[in-house]
C-alpha cells in the first residue's frame, strides 16, 4: 500500500490541429477515412469482459451517403440489459476500492491514446458516422474528449483534497464514496466527446456504468470503447449496450441498484425518464442522482452599437456549424432596425460562399443532417415558412436527400417574434431573424427571456457597456452559458463549464468539478483523540 500523496499532471487544453492543405494530419485522417469507408464492420455490445451478439441487427450508414453500408451493430434484449447490470455490480466490488490515482492513470492514458494513435481513427469515425467536417470532428472527438479526460482527473484530485476544518483534539475527514449501485449513461449522436464523458466522468469517481449511446453514434462509440479497453479499464466498469431506448431504460429503472442517470438528449425524453424515476422511488436503495443536459432554443441579440460583420459571423458560425445540430446552436436572432439590413446583407453574401457535401471534401463548411427524421422535420418547417404570411425565407431553403440528408443553410425573417421557428427547437440549419425598433431594446430583452422554455446558451453583441450590463441583468435566467460579443457555441473544458437550466437541464456543468461531485456520496469521519468521560456539562454547576 502506498503512503504517498499524489499530484496529477496539470492539464492544458489540447491544441487544435489545422488540417491545412499539405499537412500530415490531413493526409493521415483522409487515409483513415477512406480505409474505414471501404470496409464493413460488425459491432457487438460490450458486457462485462465479453463481446455480446444477438439476432437483432441494425445497419450503420453515413448521413451524407445514406445508401452506403458501414456495417451493422447488435441490439440488446431485456436479458442482455439485466446481464449488463449484473456485470457492472460485480465489477463494482473491486473498482470502487481501486486507489484513485490508479483510476486516474487509466483515463490519462485514454487521453494520450486519443491525442496520439487513435486521433485519426476517432476523427474519421466521427466524420463518417455523424457527418462532421474535419474541424468539427477535431474540436469534438479529439480535443474536447482529451480535455474532458485530463481536466476531470485534476478536478477529481481537487475534490478529494477538499477537507473540512479541524478543532483541538478532533480530526475531521471527508471521504468521497462512489454511489451505491450503478449509473445509467445515455449519450446523444452529436458529440463523440459527450458520449465519452458521460460514461468516463462517472467511472472515474469509482462508479460502474451501463452506457447506451445513440443509435446514430454507435460507429464512433465503438472507437471510444476500444480506447477505454486499451487504456486498461477493467471489465464491467463501463458496459456498452445498444437497442430500443424505452426497453433499456425501463429495465434499468426497475433495478433496486439504480443509483443515477447521466443524460444528454431531448427534453421530452428526459422528463419522461424523471417521471419514471419518481414513480419507482420507493424501490431504490438510495435517491438516484439525476443529471441531464437537454434542449435549447438559443439566441443572439444585437444592440444598435454592434458591428454588423461581427454579428453576421456569429450568426453563420453559431447557426450553421455542424448543420445546427448542437444544443447550443443559435436558432433565433434579434436585430436592431438601424443595423438589420447591413447584417442581413452580410449573412446573405457569406452564405453564397458556403458549399454542401461530404466531410471528406475539406472545402465543405456544411454536410448532412443525421438521419431521415431530422431531414423531414426541417423540410416541413421550411415548407411551412414558404406558406405563412408573417415570415419569409431570405437565404437558402433548398434541400435534397437523394444521396445524403442535405439542407442548405436557411435564414428566415419574421414579423412575429413568437413565430413557430422562434420558439420550437428544430435542431438543424435554420435560423429565424426578428427586427426590433432600436428604442425597444429593453422590451426586446424581456421578449428574449420570455419566448422560449429553454435556457441553455445565448449571446449579446454590443459596443455599449451600459447596454451589455442591461442584457446581463435582464437575461440572467435565460442562458446557463452567456456570451458577450461571441457566438453562443463552443464551450471549452476547464474554461466555460457547460449547462443550462429551465427546460435545458439540471445545469450541472460538464467540464467542471461540479459535475463530478454529483457522482460521489461524501462520508464525514470525526475522530476524537481524548473522548469525554463524564456526561456533565459546566452549566450543570
Amino acid at each position: 500500500m502506498s503512503n504517498s500523496i499524489f499530484q496529477v499532471p496539470d492539464p492544458s487544453n489540447e491544441p487544435i490541429l489545422s488540417y491545412a492543405p499539405g499537412s500530415p494530419e490531413k493526409e493521415e485522417v483522409l487515409k483513415m477515412y477512406n480505409s474505414l469507408y471501404n470496409k464493413t464492420i460488425e459491432i457487438p455490445m460490450r458486457i462485462g469482459g465479453g463481446n455480446v451478439k444477438t439476432d437483432d441487427l441494425a445497419s450503420m450508414n453515413p448521413p451524407h451517403d445514406h445508401k452506403h453500408l458501414l456495417g451493422t451493430y447488435h441490439k440488446a434484449n431485456k436479458k442482455n440489459i439485466e446481464d449488463a447490470i449484473s456485470a457492472a455490480l460485480k465489477a463494482r466490488t473491486t473498482w470502487s476500492k481501486m486507489p484513485w490515482q490508479s483510476r486516474a492513470s487509466i483515463f490519462l492514458k485514454a487521453a494520450d491514446l486519443v491525442a496520439g494513435p487513435y486521433r485519426a481513427k476517432i476523427n474519421a469515425a466521427t466524420m463518417l458516422a455523424q457527418s462532421k467536417t474535419i474541424f468539427q470532428a477535431e474540436i469534438d472527438a479529439a480535443c474536447e474528449l482529451i480535455d474532458f479526460l485530463r481536466f476531470n482527473v485534476k478536478f477529481m484530485q481537487e475534490i478529494y483534497e477538499n477537507q473540512p476544518e479541524n478543532s483541538p483534539g478532533i480530526w475531521n475527514q471527508l471521504t468521497y464514496r462512489p454511489l451505491e449501485g450503478f449509473v445509467y449513461a445515455v449519450s446523444p449522436f452529436n458529440f463523440t466527446a459527450i458520449a465519452g464523458n458521460l460514461s468516463a466522468s462517472v467511472a472515474m469517481m469509482g462508479n460502474v456504468v451501463l452506457w447506451k449511446p445513440s443509435d446514430y453514434q454507435v460507429y464512433s462509440a465503438n472507437v471510444l470503447m476500444e480506447v477505454f479497453i486499451e487504456a486498461g479499464l477493467p471489465d464491467g466498469v463501463i458496459n456498452m449496450v445498444f437497442g430500443d431506448p424505452e426497453m433499456i431504460t425501463d429495465t434499468v429503472l426497475k433495478s433496486t441498484e439504480f443509483a443515477g442517470i447521466h443524460y444528454t438528449g431531448s427534453t421530452s425524453v428526459f422528463r419522461n425518464i424523471w417521471n419514471k424515476i419518481g414513480k419507482n422511488i420507493n424501490n431504490y436503495r438510495s435517491y438516484p442522482r439525476i443529471v441531464g443536459e437537454t434542449g435549447g432554443k438559443d439566441f443572439i441579440i444585437a444592440h444598435s452599437s454592434a458591428k454588423p460583420k461581427e454579428v453576421a459571423t456569429g450568426i453563420i458560425r453559431g447557426a450553421f456549424e455542424f448543420q445546427g445540430q448542437k444544443c447550443s446552436a443559435a436558432s433565433r436572432v434579434y436585430l436592431p432596425e438601424s443595423k438589420a439590413k447591413y447584417i442581413i446583407k452580410e449573412v446573405q453574401t457569406e452564405l453564397k460562399t458556403i458549399t454542401l457535401g461530404s466531410p471528406s471534401d475539406f472545402k465543405n463548411f456544411v454536410t448532412a443532417l443525421i438521419h431521415k427524421g431530422a431531414f423531414d422535420r426541417l423540410v416541413n418547417a421550411i415548407e411551412k415558412i414558404k406558406k405563412d404570411k408573417d415570415v419569409e425565407i431570405i437565404a437558402g431553403g433548398n434541400y435534397d436527400d437523394s444521396k445524403g440528408y442535405f439542407i442548405e443553410p436557411t435564414v428566415a425573417l419574421t414579423t412575429n417574434p413568437k413565430y413557430d421557428t422562434m420558439q420550437r427547437e428544430l435542431f438543424g440549419p435554420l435560423v429565424t431573424l426578428y427586427i426590433y425598433p432600436d428604442t425597444n431594446w429593453k422590451d426586446t430583452l424581456e421578449l428574449v427571456d420570455q419566448t422560449s422554455e429553454y435556457a441553455l446558451t445565448g449571446a449579446v453583441y454590443s459596443q455599449d457597456r451600459y447596454a451589455l450590463e442591461e442584457a446581463i441583468t435582464a437575461l440572467e435566467n435565460s442562458a446557463g452559458n452567456f456570451y458577450i460579443n461571441d457566438k453562443p457555441t463552443g464551450a471549452v473544458v476547464g474554461h466555460q463549464p457547460f449547462g443550462g437550466a429551465r427546460g435545458s437541464g439540471t445545469n450541472d456543468k460538464a467540464g467542471s468539478a461540479s459535475n463530478l461531485l454529483r457522482w460521489v456520496s461524501p462520508r464525514l469521519i470525526k475522530e476524537t483523540f481524548l473522548p469525554a468521560s463524564d456526561y456533565r456539562y459546566p452549566f450543570l454547576g
